[in-house]
Order: C-alpha cells, then sequence, then structure tokens
C-alpha cells in the first residue's frame, strides 16, 4: 500500500466575492510545519482559510490534502481542525461546557492527544473555565478554547485565523511557543493567518496576500 505524502496542494485556484476579484490560476503547496498567511485587512485571509477548511467551495481549480480532493466534503473536512472566529458559539448552541466539548473530539480526530490538550489548558489557564457554559466565557477565553483543541487535534490540517484576537500579551506569549513546538512535526500542517509575521515562530513557508 503506498502512502500519499502530507502535502496540502491548490492548484489553478479561482474565487472572488462580487466585485472583488481575490485569486484567478493561482497555485501553491505547503508541506508539513507552521506556515503564515499575511495580509492586512481585506487581502482574503479567512476566505483562503475556509476554502482550504472545505467550508468555501472554490470557482475554479483544486484544493487536495494528502491527495484528499476538498470537493469530496466530508472525507476532506475529517483532515481538518479548524473554528471559524466568526462563528464562536456553536459549541454553545449545543449547551456544552468546554470540557464537555473537549470529550466529543477524540471521537472526530484518531490524532487526538489528550496529552497536548491538558499542556494547553495549563498554558492558557483555561481549568478554572472549563466547566462554565460557553456563553459565560469572553471572547478571548473562547478562542483559547477553540485553538487548544485544534492544537491538540493532531488533524493532518489544523488552521488558524486572527490568532491574537481577544488575547492579552501572556496569552499571545503561550500561543507563540506553542506554534514553535509543532514546527519540527512531519506529520501536521499548521496555517496561520494574521497580519504580522511573529518573531518568535519560525515559518515553514510565508504567502504574503496582496491589500
Amino acid at each position: 500500500m503506498t502512502t500519499v505524502p502530507l502535502a496540502l496542494q491548490v492548484q489553478d485556484l479561482r474565487f472572488a466575492h462580487p466585485g472583488r476579484p481575490l485569486w484567478d490560476g493561482w497555485s501553491h503547496r505547503w508541506s508539513p510545519g507552521v506556515s503564515l498567511v499575511l495580509g492586512g485587512d481585506g487581502a482574503g485571509k479567512t476566505t483562503l482559510l475556509r476554502l482550504l477548511a472545505g467550508a468555501e467551495r472554490a470557482q475554479g481549480g483544486r484544493i487536495t490534502l494528502a491527495g484528499v480532493d476538498a470537493g469530496q466534503g466530508a472525507p476532506y473536512r475529517a483532515l481538518v481542525a479548524w473554528t471559524d472566529p466568526r462563528q464562536p458559539g456553536l459549541p454553545a448552541q449545543d449547551g456544552l461546557t468546554p470540557a464537555r466539548w473537549w470529550q466529543t473530539l477524540p471521537a472526530r480526530y484518531p490524532g487526538w492527544r489528550a496529552a497536548d490538550l491538558q499542556t494547553h489548558v495549563d498554558g492558557w489557564a483555561l481549568a478554572p473555565h472549563q466547566d462554565k457554559p460557553f456563553h459565560a466565557l469572553s471572547t478571548g477565553t473562547q478562542r483559547k478554547v477553540f485553538m487548544a483543541a485544534a492544537l491538540a487535534s493532531g488533524a493532518p490540517l489544523t488552521l488558524i485565523d486572527e490568532p491574537d484576537a481577544g488575547l492579552d500579551k501572556a496569552s499571545v506569549a503561550y500561543l507563540q511557543q506553542a506554534l514553535e513546538a509543532l514546527g519540527d512535526r512531519t506529520d501536521r500542517i499548521v496555517i496561520v493567518a494574521h497580519y504580522a509575521a511573529w518573531a518568535g515562530v519560525r515559518w515553514q513557508d510565508v504567502v504574503q496576500l496582496p491589500d
């Protein structure tokens, strides 16, 4: 049995918002490691992550992860850890607390690492918040809950948008440390979309989007 090398491949991507073309025949390939999509407001960072997550359908071209086409839907999305920051209350709709939500995730992510989750819970001091309902958490705390899950997921592709939104300096410093620790992993692609390249992270690749 042949194992397909882990890579995220975008070929001839075409996508535009009404009156705002973003990509017309763009191609790129990501290898394992921690990479950055860099750009200002309106550059298309979130749209690109939605496309890479399989949450938005490209208007042309092809996106594949380890040989699985994004057009396949659920089989592709099963390889991706991503939470839309514009819909931060989704687990709250099911009446979940962070602790109860985290308990559902090993069934979704075969590579789930409980020890990694505990490391991130400690690093972000989330223990006092894990049994509170999601609606009682600040936006920053919710984002830390989601990022802790994404980082612990073991998913082949992890996407993080607006990484410092709602975070204080200590929380941002811990996130940089957590990303740096993933830099040598050969079984994961982590892509961060941000407006600045943090010096404390070894970026495998940087994609600069035009403003």
